[in-house]
């Protein structure tokens, strides 16, 4: 749908070029010399960069609506990983590219959010929780100076440094965003 840049909100998404967009903030500009524009901040819903660019008065931009679906991570088969949705049970398959550095959270039964172009099914971005809970399968010890430290292998692959009383067998919280290890988990 086409509207108009003096209408535009923060929050809104919007096709530029075949690349979709979140406007994250914007500010009508009317300088002193020359014409009035609309200087936006929008996040590439793909690739999660942030960018500027300035609208000029009556440009038209088409917004779109994004739908987010929960989907249960079945399995990885190559470079493709599939998932279930959980109202309807339609599967989809998504390559390791999409899902980028995410993979290493990844693993069977967990839960995600995919985000979808509505009318088209398109599928934009995935989501995974901000915490997940990984089992230790690998330690090594590593010196650094007159620092010991511990690096711990998880069940998906993806390695992290743990406090030095972290043993192979445990379960380790980790924040997704920073990749860092959080606290020990008893899991019964």
């Amino acid at each position: 749908m086409l509207i108009n840049i003096s209408k535009i909100k923060k929050g809104i998404c919007l096709e530029i070029k075949k690349k979709y967009f979140k406007i994250m903030d914007f500010l009508h500009v009317n300088p002193g010399k020359g014409n009035a524009f609309v200087r936006t901040i929008i996040k590439n819903l793909q690739n999660g960069n942030i960018i500027k660019k300035n609208f000029f008065p009556g440009t038209k931009i088409n917004k779109i609506e994004i739908v987010s679906k929960h989907y249960i991570f079945l399995y990885k088969k190559n470079q493709n990983f599939y998932f279930i949705n959980k109202k309807n049970f339609n599967q989809i398959n998504l390559y390791s590219d999409f899902i980028g550095d995410k993979i290493m959270f990844l693993k069977n039964n967990d839960e995600v959010i995919i985000n979808f172009i509505k009318n088209n099914n398109f599928p934009l971005s995935l989501k995974i929780n901000k915490y997940v809970i990984l089992k230790v399968i690998k330690n090594k010890i590593e010196i650094k100076g007159n620092k010991k430290y511990k690096k711990s292998i998880l069940e998906t692959g993806l390695s992290i440094y743990t406090p030095l009383f972290i043993k192979i067998g445990d379960y380790i919280k980790i924040n997704t965003a920073t990749k860092q290890y959080i606290e020990r988990i008893k899991i019964n």
